[in-house]
């Protein structure tokens, strides 16, 4: 069977501090995967392995059977594309300007973008609802339209599967229904396959056909929401007590946090 992505006895050291730990999973075709944890549990660093941002070691990493150590960036683009958690643009580009950077890969040095990459780059704006913004100044969006033409530049490199990095962190409740909505009708009806790291856990729950859970560098749990999200999983892992409910709308586990 051929996995968008294998991750295998994945370590990572900094400073002789260790970061992750004999990581090892599998992400299933068209599926939105969350990756949960606390701060500092190495996430963010799991999905810098993935992107190749962090060197890896031969035979840790498989991109729909491919190495990843085997595969140049521009190779490697054409397969995954990211959005990171900083999407502060420090220059006044135009929305379009923005999204086209996304068909880099497919084009050589010197050239210009030319009608395809246009039309492709429309596609995808409109799959994100920004194509009225085509002319805007990226700097003059608010926080939840400039997240979505991000993602637009990621859609425009037509790859298959799409990594964000706590892609909601900044949003107020709107905005982070509307991309998460956006993210997943991406895996129900275009055939994506999405890994998302996500803070807010009732709305993993919400979202996520497969919820991976790391502390201290280590997967702690992987599955269903509801086989990943029990009050000893969260008790161990950020040392609080809580509530579960069933959501009356989705059927999935909800948690409420007992304060004392």
């Amino acid at each position: 069977m051929v996995y968008p992505i294998r991750v295998n006895n994945l370590n990572w050291s900094f400073n002789d501090n260790k970061i992750l730990t004999n990581i090892t999973t599998k992400i299933s075709n068209n599926s939105f995967t969350c990756i949960i944890g606390p701060n500092g549990s190495g996430k963010s660093t799991f999905l810098k392995g993935i992107l190749k941002i962090l060197p890896p070691k031969q035979n840790t990493i498989h991109i729909e059977n491919e190495d990843i150590t085997k595969l140049n960036y521009r190779e490697l683009s054409k397969k995954i594309a990211s959005v990171p958690q900083n999407t502060t643009v420090d220059y006044d580009f135009s929305v379009m300007d923005i999204v086209l950077m996304g068909r880099s890969p497919y084009i050589k040095r010197f050239q210009a973008e030319k009608e395809n990459d246009f039309e492709i780059a429309k596609q995808a704006m409109e799959m994100t609802s920004t194509w009225h913004l085509k002319d805007r100044n990226i700097n003059s969006l608010s926080g939840g339209e400039r997240q979505r033409v991000i993602i637009s530049r990621a859609l425009a490199q037509q790859s298959n599967i799409l990594v964000l990095d706590e892609p909601i962190s900044h949003l107020d409740i709107h905005h982070q229904v509307e991309v998460l909505n956006i993210t997943k009708e991406l895996c129900t009806t275009k055939n994506f396959t999405v890994i998302a790291v996500l803070h807010d856990l009732n709305l993993a729950i919400q979202y996520s056909d497969y919820l991976i859970l790391i502390n201290k560098g280590h997967i702690v749990a992987e599955g269903s929401p509801e086989k990943v999200v029990t009050k000893e999983n969260i008790k161990n892992v950020y040392s609080i007590d809580i509530c579960m409910i069933t959501n009356p709308v989705t059927g999935k586990p909800h948690i409420i946090p007992i304060t004392k």
